[in-house]
């Protein structure tokens, strides 16, 4: 018989997750009684590997095969920790560590993770289980015509629209980001109604700050909208409009570098007074020069992104402390928060800071970072991020349940990996966190979930990339795939995101051919977008979806079932990728599809599922 414990089972720990300084947190283990157990620790480590506390154990239930011991502890500080149990009997004393997901294992194997985070960490509640919408803006929808004074140069609009992003290299080897295609502003404006449609509560933005390039992760201007996209008052009224449609505007905050093609650092000689050009420059402290000019700090080696001191005192007054800095101007204007991009090259600090004064100006602001790995535990150049522990982020981007469903949908996982990483980022995040995580199936940074969800393999090099189109067979398959793996995110907790396109079946491999322009035509008589809005609007009147418990388990043979539960309602969910399959309709059937009802029973097809309430 084994030792038995699942902190993930509330009959071994209770509060289930993290805990807040000072909360009482109970834990059982069960240890055969053939073990003959005279004493029993539970260890605490800090986050540096050294033992911070333990907790002795206390026999107090014992059952026909099994000593029962428990403990009842709290944390005073804040941080992340790591726990395993001691054990001595009568013959020998032992450690106990994790082995997989639930199971137990002597001397060897992982240490269990608990954080402790701050009290007052709250969340802007209303966000939770909001479906979010990512825009990247210039290739969404035009309204009127582009404004080109004052745009940065060279540039190049395209006339056609089903044209493809440009992705050739120039003279110079570099693919330069320099061909529009004149989405705006006010384009995103007309199309709120059809957002609405979609029941979409928050709309992401990609920058929309004045750059040279065509994703303006270059920013030239923090305090100034870019020319093709619009101006000032077009922000206003979008957040405006959006605002009277109960729909929040999230911006993209671009803190970790600027343009070199910048006011700030005016490398190419455009704006005057940059740091490129001149050391008693304003913004020469900004920057890291190892030989000045020619050699400076840049994101990953690219010249066209010199990295900013994070903690320069000017830059801090700049983004976050001055009266009208960029995170209070933007608030004021009407944005509802900020996704932080690359928030693993940004000081915990600096992070801190930031969130501060965010929640100063609106407590009701989201801030949420870009982290593609577990960020309860995420580790950046040599740190670990205090995300949670400090309470610096409001949630994150869940690329972690990304994964997952792919892998699970095309047969790299039968269903054991998807609930096992459901339930362990559920357990390592803060319960606010994990209600608005930002969980998306495609972004800019990534291909099209309907072109990775093809049974083809699909070409590497780009030339071939650019116009490959899945075969018709292909995209049936990829497009029932795509119904389920919606289908799953639509019913995990936080915020299901639809990155632009994905609703109407937009076929894209990597950048930048995940980023062309909105087709509207196929936009109408989309069986696909009927899917999204019939899915959408079943999540918003489901409170059992919006902001519900969660369990998820693995029932074997590609089938899983999740269960969400919010005060007196429960949702039942069935996935299924493997051979055909019935089970209970226990309930009213919510919503199914590769789905038969038939004599109380429910058959799922391959990449079938069905939302029943209990």
């Amino acid at each position: 018989m084994r030792i038995l414990y699942n902190s993930k089972d509330p009959n071994f720990k209770s509060p289930f997750g993290t805990l807040t300084e000072g909360e009482n947190c109970r834990i059982s283990i069960h240890i055969p009684c053939s073990c003959k157990t005279v004493k029993v620790k539970l260890v605490f480590l800090s986050d540096d590997m050294s033992e911070y506390c333990f907790f002795g154990m206390n026999k107090d239930v014992v059952t026909d095969d099994y000593d029962i011991y428990t403990t009842e502890f709290s944390l005073d500080s804040t941080g992340l920790y790591f726990y395993y149990f001691r054990i001595a009997t009568e013959n020998e004393e032992f450690s106990l560590y994790r082995e997989g997901y639930d199971m137990t294992n002597m001397e060897a194997g992982e240490l269990w993770q608990l954080s402790c985070v701050p009290g007052d960490f709250v969340q802007p509640s209303d966000f939770c289980g909001r479906v979010m919408y990512q825009i990247f803006p210039d290739r969404f929808h035009s309204s009127g015509k582009c404004d080109t004074e004052g745009k940065l140069a060279p540039f190049y609009i395209h006339p056609n629209k089903h044209d493809l992003p440009c992705y050739l290299l120039n003279e110079k080897g570099k693919v330069t980001n320099s061909d529009f295609f004149g989405g705006n502003l006010r384009g995103i404006t007309e199309k709120l109604d059809y957002l609405k449609s979609l029941s979409v509560g928050v709309i992401y933005l990609n920058p929309i700050f004045k750059a040279y390039s065509n994703h303006r992760y270059d920013t030239a201007d923090y305090m100034k909208i870019d020319e093709l996209l619009g101006t000032e008052e077009d922000f206003r009224l979008l957040c405006s409009e959006a605002h009277k449609r109960d729909i929040k505007i999230i911006l993209d905050g671009v803190f970790s570098h600027t343009g070199s093609n910048s006011r700030y650092f005016d490398k190419e000689g455009v704006f005057g007074g940059g740091a490129y050009h001149d050391k008693n420059s304003p913004y020469f402290n900004w920057y890291e020069f190892q030989d000045y000019p020619k050699e400076y700090t840049s994101w990953w080696g690219v010249e066209t992104l010199p990295c900013v001191r994070e903690m320069d005192e000017s830059y801090l007054r700049f983004i976050i402390g001055d009266e009208d800095s960029v995170v209070a101007h933007w608030l004021r204007a009407g944005a509802d928060g900020f996704r932080l991009d690359v928030a693993d090259e940004l000081p915990d600090e600096f992070i801190a800071m930031l969130r501060k004064r965010l929640k100063e100006i609106d407590p009701d602001a989201l801030l949420l970072g870009e982290v593609w790995e577990d960020a309860s535990n995420k580790m950046s150049y040599g740190c670990r991020r205090r995300y949670f522990t400090d309470g610096e982020l409001d949630s994150v981007m869940n690329y972690p349940f990304r994964r997952a469903i792919i892998d699970y949908i095309c047969g790299a996982d039968d269903g054991r990996v998807l609930a096992e990483t459901v339930m362990t980022i559920a357990e390592n995040y803060p319960r606010g966190v994990f209600g608005m995580l930002m969980n998306m199936l495609s972004t800019h940074d990534t291909p099209r979930i309907l072109s990775i969800l093809s049974p083809e393999s699909y070409p590497e090099d780009k030339s071939q990339a650019a116009g490959y189109r899945m075969s018709d067979s292909a995209r049936s398959i990829a497009e029932r795939r795509l119904r389920l793996a919606a289908f799953i995110q639509f019913t995990l907790p936080g915020m299901p995101c639809i990155y632009y396109g994905d609703e109407i079946g937009t076929e894209g491999l990597a950048d930048p051919f995940c980023r062309g322009y909105f087709d509207w035509d196929r936009a109408e008589e989309n069986s696909l977008l009927d899917f999204y809005r019939s899915l959408s609007k079943l999540r918003t009147c489901e409170s059992a979806l919006m902001c519900g418990d969660v369990s998820m388990e693995y029932l074997g043979g590609g089938l899983t079932v999740l269960t969400r539960t919010a005060n007196e309602e429960t949702c039942r969910g069935y996935f299924n990728t493997g051979t055909p399959v019935s089970v209970d309709l226990c309930g009213k059937c919510l919503f199914s599809v590769g789905a038969i009802s038939a004599d109380g029973k429910i058959q799922l097809d391959t990449y079938g599922a069905v939302l029943i309430r209990l």
